[in-house]
């Protein structure tokens, strides 16, 4: 699956995506990440993307002209949707996440200041999503967030295929948090692990795990 994020601070994607299971995914070609500066299209000659808004207010708005070159280019290459990360946007869910991990590839617009402008929201943009209710400085912690939840889904990318299958809010669990969990020592500082999770019947542990979906 191809991912393409379109944001004016590439840089603090670096860390993240070559770490841990992000990172062999994309060793094992399960996925691919590509990072592209949105000042790079722009075609004022300070590399400006953003100007004052018509009718006055706080804050700046992205101009529209980098935004529109960097969305066209790059859907010449990735045919998935263009997804906004906005706190206005439908909020991210796990029965979201699974329709996303269906598809051929993301594009991640990470827009910042006040936003972007809107005829770039009314023309190519195709989904809008928010992370929850609050606002952050910019769409690349969401853009991480989705990218991170759908690649997990992804066949192969996890060590054990099927160990997505029970985390919190799978079909498996009716949506519901996961049970929990519990390693050796069986007794730390005086905190027993439940007899049943050591009694090696498994029927016993399923009913009990159920029991603790909340």
């Amino acid at each position: 699956m191809r991912f393409d994020i379109l944001t004016i601070f590439p840089e603090i994607f670096d860390s993240y995506i070559k770490e841990s299971i992000i990172k062999r995914a994309q060793e094992k070609d399960l996925i691919e990440i590509h990072i592209h500066d949105i000042r790079s299209f722009s075609k004022d000659k300070h590399k400006k993307v953003d100007d004052i808004p018509f009718g006055g207010g706080a804050g700046m708005v992205m101009t529209a002209q980098p935004l529109h070159d960097a969305i066209t280019a790059i859907k010449k290459l990735n045919k998935g949707p263009v997804i906004y990360l906005t706190p206005q946007g439908k909020t991210l869910t796990q029965t979201k996440v699974e329709k996303f991990a269906k598809l051929p590839g993301m594009i991640f617009l990470c827009g910042r200041y006040e936003g972007i402008d809107q005829r770039i929201r009314d023309t190519l943009i195709d989904q809008e999503i928010s992370i929850g209710s609050y606002v952050l400085t910019g769409g690349e912690l969401p853009a991480l967030t989705i990218l991170d939840a759908v690649s997990r889904l992804i066949p192969g990318v996890l060590g054990k295929e099927n160990s997505h299958l029970e985390d919190s809010f799978s079909k498996a669990f009716n949506r519901k948090k996961e049970y929990p969990h519990y390693t050796r020592p069986a007794n730390f500082k005086g905190m027993e692990v439940p007899e049943v999770l050591r009694s090696g019947d498994h029927k016993k542990i399923d009913k009990w795990r159920k029991s603790k979906l909340k």
